[in-house]
């Protein structure tokens, strides 16, 4: 006989909570127009910013992509910082000159925490385009990207503007999981963003006009930790100008990258992202991942109790797993349409179980501790 307990009645007030919140982000995904360039000439001068550390296996192609862009070469000005690389990305990237690229060299030594926010400004003291545009070393793009990315600038007028990111080439399964759950942070951005909250972007694919840079400080305040030349510069523009951020939300703006082939790399990785939580300023943000993490930590819970009692069926647990999949399932099909991956979806359900489970350890050990990032320990 089932009996009703307080973590069952814990248990529905959090899936409300949750599914709530993933249909309020959802909201905020439709809010977004689809984007198509209204004209294709574009008239602002850009600087792409690239910081690489140890990256001779993936900037070529990355800068192939980059001046190969169907974009005026006058107005494109492509600079890679190197970052105290131990390889030949630099003698690599020097092998691009002749092709438009500038490569700058960070001397510091090992000295500091948050080496990538360096790179980027020391980019944007040399850049001279109008836009700056952040991207990674391993990343690829379609001929158009730049000039989509430029033409919502161009005609929406905004001041700072996140666009997708998606994973490709998967070579395994636990890749293709990364994938499609990777697609939702990446929704979860854009929603915040069409709901006029931003809460998270990525720097893969970032850009805002570089005198805004100056006007908020550049990234003062949040230089101490190794993360967040992305997120947390988000949160400094949107206390001032939360309606000049706008999301691309276009196929042509997608920039790829890779999911990551080892357990230890991705949990190295999401660690990073993790690490950022303690430093934001609105609390509604804090309180929105607050809520998923005991969320997801009710679910573990019920869990295992459903199968301690598995000859008492616990209806509240099942109700709780099936509304988080349905409401998932709402909010990621539309994603998965922006990048024709529909096909990933039949990973849902197990990836709800590792979801929650991963996301209640990360929340803990993503905010405790060192972790290595390009062969440094840094907080």
């Amino acid at each position: 006989m089932w009996v009703t307990t307080s973590l069952d009645i814990f248990l529905v007030i959090m899936t409300v909570v949750y599914v709530v919140l993933v249909l309020y982000m959802l909201r905020g995904w439709m809010q977004i127009s689809y984007f198509k360039p209204k004209q294709t000439i574009v008239h602002t001068s850009v600087s792409v910013l690239i910081a690489a550390r140890n990256e001779e296996d993936n900037i070529a192609r990355t800068l192939n992509c980059i001046v190969n862009q169907d974009y005026p070469k006058e107005l494109l000005q492509v600079i890679v910082i190197d970052d105290h690389s131990t390889d030949n990305t630099a003698a690599i990237v020097a092998s691009y000159t002749s092709r438009g690229v500038t490569l700058l060299q960070l001397n510091e030594g090992d000295k500091l925490n948050s080496y990538k926010k360096l790179a980027i400004s020391r980019g944007i003291a040399q850049a001279s385009g109008e836009i700056i545009v952040t991207t990674d070393a391993d990343c690829r793009m379609d001929t158009g990207w730049l000039r989509t990315v430029v033409g919502y600038f161009e005609e929406s007028g905004a001041y700072m503007v996140s666009s997708p990111v998606a994973y490709s080439e998967e070579k395994s399964y636990f890749e293709r999981l990364q994938t499609l759950e990777f697609l939702y942070l990446i929704g979860l951005g854009a929603a915040g963003i069409g709901n006029k909250k931003p809460t998270t972007c990525n720097g893969a694919n970032l850009a805002y006009r570089r005198d805004l840079f100056y006007e908020m400080g550049g990234f003062n305040g949040i230089d101490n930790l190794a993360s967040g030349d992305d997120e947390l510069f988000l949160h400094k523009v949107a206390e001032k100008y939360a309606e000049k951020i706008g999301f691309c939300k276009s196929k042509e703006a997608i920039v790829y990258t890779d999911a990551k082939a080892t357990l230890s790399g991705f949990i190295s990785q999401r660690r990073r992202w993790a690490s950022k939580s303690t430093k934001y300023r609105d609390k509604r943000v804090v309180w929105l991942g607050v809520s998923i993490w005991l969320f997801n930590l009710s679910l573990i819970v019920g869990l295992a109790q459903f199968l301690v009692d598995l000859p008492n069926v616990n209806v509240m647990f099942l109700i709780a797993l099936g509304m988080k999949v349905l409401a998932e399932l709402a909010f990621i099909y539309p994603l998965c349409g922006l990048v024709n991956r529909h096909a990933l979806l039949v990973n849902l359900f197990p990836l709800s179980f590792i979801h929650a489970v991963y996301l209640v350890y990360i929340g803990v050990a993503g905010n405790v501790g060192k972790y290595d990032w390009k062969g440094r320990k840094v907080n």
